[in-house]
């Protein structure tokens, strides 16, 4: 985790200053990485955003990109024949596999998904929630999206 969060901090140390941050909606001087463009996904259930981190997709067998939930936005259930790990950067976010319940995910956090665990995440109901989604060895096949979390599956948190 400590090495992470230095290979984020030592790759950006040469970007803009906060000071020359653009003021956008798009980039808070805080933020690591801009929020990218609106999804237009029938897999989301609100107003998500997406920016590409990297582009040469086939040479790593990788995905990377900034997703980020408005609240209460939440992605369908879904899987990764390859996996998926999330690095949990901004907001408070739940997520959860099928048969379990569901899980909050803070700043800082990272969520390791094995192939094939049928699983969705999003934005509580009050914050935004942003994370770095990696899905791994896409060789294996794009993600398999399956039916929209329901009201009743995204309000079950035991608390």
């Amino acid at each position: 985790m400590a090495f992470t969060a230095s290979l984020f901090t030592s790759c950006n140390n040469n970007t803009k200053t906060n000071n020359d941050m653009e003021t956008s909606n798009n980039l808070k001087a805080d933020m690591i990485f801009p929020k990218g463009d609106k999804l237009e996904n029938k897999n989301f259930s609100g107003t998500a955003l997406l920016k590409m981190l990297v582009t040469n997709q086939e040479a790593f067998d990788m995905t990377i990109g900034n997703v980020t939930f408005e609240p209460g936005v939440r992605n369908s259930w879904h899987s990764h024949p390859g996996g998926q790990i999330l690095l949990c950067t901004d907001g408070t976010g739940y997520y959860q596999e099928k048969g379990k319940p569901i899980q909050i995910l803070n700043k800082g956090d990272v969520v390791e998904i094995l192939p094939n665990v049928v699983h969705w995440h999003g934005a509580t109901p009050d914050s935004e929630f942003t994370h770095i989604a990696i899905s791994t060895k896409i060789g294996l096949g794009p993600a398999v999206w399956l039916a929209p979390v329901t009201d009743e599956e995204y309000n079950s948190l035991k608390k």
